[in-house]
């Protein structure tokens, strides 16, 4: 298929050391998204795929720097502005999570998890409704997209 991304780099150099909590996050997310994902340029002289995306920050702006095999495809940048919110509460709800996964009984950690995913789905719906018009993605891959944009803006 050649309409994915087959390789992906968080460009984190700028950012501080992650906990080791966010750090699992993003190799989820990776591991995720290269599993399974459906990425495809929309303008009519984009290269197809399959895609080499790098994933940073540079001037409060997220940016995808996207390549093929053979060639730059271009960059999609999009403000942070509307992810803030988003991200702010899905950290909180993480860390809930996390704290809750230590100490709180099962039926509670499930509510609290159910939480998570719904702020998870609200972040990649944001990012489907960004790259309308740049790129089209599934579902699922927002939603892992939406982690690594986490795990960026949280040092950010």
């Amino acid at each position: 298929m050649t309409a994915r991304i087959a390789q992906i780099q968080i460009d984190d150099r700028n950012l501080p050391t992650p906990t080791p909590e966010i750090e699992q996050e993003r190799a989820v997310a990776i591991f995720d998204l290269l599993e399974e994902n459906s990425f495809a340029l929309t303008a009519s002289d984009a290269p197809v795929g399959p895609y080499h995306l790098d994933l940073a920050i540079r001037e409060r702006r997220l940016v995808f720097d996207i390549r093929t095999e053979t060639e730059r495809a271009g960059e999609i940048h999009l403000s942070l502005g509307p992810f803030r919110q988003v991200v702010k509460d899905y950290w909180q709800i993480c860390e809930a999570y996390f704290d809750a996964v230590k100490k709180l009984p099962p039926s509670q950690i499930e509510a609290i998890d159910m939480a998570r995913r719904g702020i998870h789905d609200e972040g990649g719906r944001i990012l489907q409704e960004r790259l309308q018009g740049k790129a089209e993605v599934d579902k699922d891959t927002a939603r892992r997209l939406f982690t690594l944009i986490c795990v960026l803006h949280f040092g950010a």
